[in-house]
């Protein structure tokens, strides 16, 4: 259940995310101007900014460095009740690490139109509406047999893990 806040409260907590994105793009130059806070239970239990170009990562975008930090100090990959305060809207690899971490709602600044100038995510999300098959990375089925005789395991296991 997702915590009752005031508008202050959202304000202050959506402008720390601010606060990391200046950080992140302006001043430290980890990567881009992105920012973001995760709150759980009264405190927030995250707080990063982009990190692609200090950890060469592609992925360390700030709503999954976030993520992981969260789920590092809840000792969980459930975040269930989580707020996500994100400076800009979510691409989609962070809006599916927020949807897999069960965050409850996310909160965003900057809408993509206001920097599509510079990062432009639409053509990733254009692309995602295509069938499978003619996306741009045109995914080809290999190896199904062998690897259905893992799942065929996997399900066999009384303690597999399950999320």
């Amino acid at each position: 259940m997702i915590t009752t806040l005031t508008a202050e409260e959202h304000r202050a907590n959506m402008l720390k995310a601010i606060d990391k994105m200046r950080k992140a793009g302006v001043t430290e130059k980890t990567g881009g101007p992105f920012g973001c806070v995760i709150y759980l239970n009264g405190e927030i239990i995250a707080a990063e900014g982009n990190r692609v170009i200090a950890d060469h990562d592609p992925t360390a975008h700030a709503e999954v460095v976030a993520i992981r930090e969260a789920c590092k100090k809840v000792g969980s990959h459930d975040l269930s009740g989580a707020i996500l305060y994100t400076s800009c809207m979510c691409c989609p690899m962070c809006y599916s690490a927020s949807y897999w971490a069960r965050i409850s709602k996310v909160y965003y600044a900057a809408a993509c139109d206001d920097y599509a100038d510079i990062f432009d995510d639409s053509v990733i999300y254009k692309d995602l509406e295509l069938p499978f098959h003619d996306r741009f990375l045109k995914p080809e089925e290999l190896c199904r047999a062998e690897a259905n005789k893992v799942w065929d395991e996997f399900r066999a296991l009384p303690d597999g893990a399950r999320y």
